[in-house]
């Protein structure tokens, strides 16, 4: 790592409007009904790390994903990516250059490529996009060397992703986002829909690839396990919101908020150190219609009346930041 921040997230909030169609609002005289899916998000991602966000399903961690590689647009917020503001239209010969430099892996490799298409043709496709080799011929050669890299035969090329198995279509994916010389990688749950077996198989590749290239990665996932694995920091995320960062060894060694507990005691403790724990309860509320105060208090074992009226504010100390009332309280054990 250099130690130069490359992603640069401020205030990202994204919100969707849920309401039913015009004449259903008029007719049952309901108001419009906004879901916030992301709530003023804040983080950076120093260059050649891998920067995770975990929480469960509902937390707002794709939404997030999705925002940064550009396929939503930021209700409110800005993104920087090596300093240059992706909402920034007016430098558009630098946004072009800065969209070939980013790259997204998605969940479902089947579903992230074309069946109509040869493998050659989709690993293809950003090198002749970006115009990245000089001929037809270098471009062969390159997705060549691609396939190679990421545990295929040039061969393979000549096939559809269906003669494939899932571990293998991962594999295509990841050829695909290097095709374009990447330096930041987006990776939305990329191991989830896999076996086990092959998750630790795409989690060591990838590992190799970003020693290799200096890879930056921003990695969204929901298991802890693959994580602690893979990330130099994590973000926690609840209900649109990041409750927590630190780094990773700091993280699974002494968890600070309520919430990230409650994750970490849902992990089974291969290590059997025998602390107490307890199962992950309750269920994230309805996003349409959040909780007053912190969003977390009706699950919360420490809440008390100052939980359920104000937002916590993060409180950052020594590159950790942590948003709870009981934590600045210290009325936590």
């Amino acid at each position: 790592m250099t130690g130069k921040t490359l992603v640069k997230v401020k205030n990202l909030t994204r919100m969707f409007d849920v309401s039913k169609p015009f004449l259903n609002r008029i007719i049952e005289r309901e108001e419009k009904k906004f879901l916030r899916a992301v709530d003023d998000a804040n983080f950076d991602i120093v260059e050649g790390e891998t920067f995770a966000l975990v929480g469960e399903s509902g937390s707002g961690k794709s939404t997030v994903a999705k925002m940064v590689v550009g396929l939503l647009t930021p209700t409110e917020g800005h993104i920087h990516i090596d300093e240059l503001d992706m909402a920034d239209h007016n430098q558009s010969a630098r946004m072009r250059e800065m969209r070939s430099q980013i790259q997204m892996i998605f969940q479902d490799p089947f579903a992230s490529l074309n069946p109509r298409w040869r493998v050659d043709k989709i690993v293809a496709e950003p090198v002749r996009a970006f115009k990245l080799e000089a001929d037809e011929e270098a471009t062969v050669r390159r997705v060549g060397e691609l396939l190679t890299l990421v545990g295929l035969a040039p061969e393979d090329g000549r096939k559809f992703p269906h003669e494939f198995s899932g571990g293998q279509r991962q594999r295509i994916c990841i050829a695909r986002a290097l095709a374009s010389k990447p330096r930041f990688i987006v990776c939305d749950e990329p191991t989830s829909a896999l076996d086990v077996s092959v998750q630790a198989q795409i989690l060591n590749l990838m590992r190799d690839l970003q020693d290799d290239f200096g890879l930056t990665f921003l990695f969204i996932s929901h298991d802890l396990s693959v994580v602690r694995h893979m990330a130099t920091r994590i973000g926690v995320m609840y209900l649109g919101r990041i409750v927590e960062i630190s780094p990773s060894k700091s993280l699974f060694k002494n968890p600070r908020h309520p919430y990230t507990r409650m994750l970490l005691d849902a992990v089974p403790d291969l290590e059997m150190t025998g602390r107490d724990r307890k199962p992950v309860e309750g269920e994230i509320p309805n996003p349409i219609n959040p909780p007053s105060g912190c969003t977390f208090h009706p699950r919360c074992p420490f809440a008390n009346e100052r939980c359920k009226r104000e937002i916590p504010a993060a409180i950052g100390e020594d590159g950790m930041l942590v948003a709870c009332h009981g934590v600045e309280e210290g009325r936590l054990e």
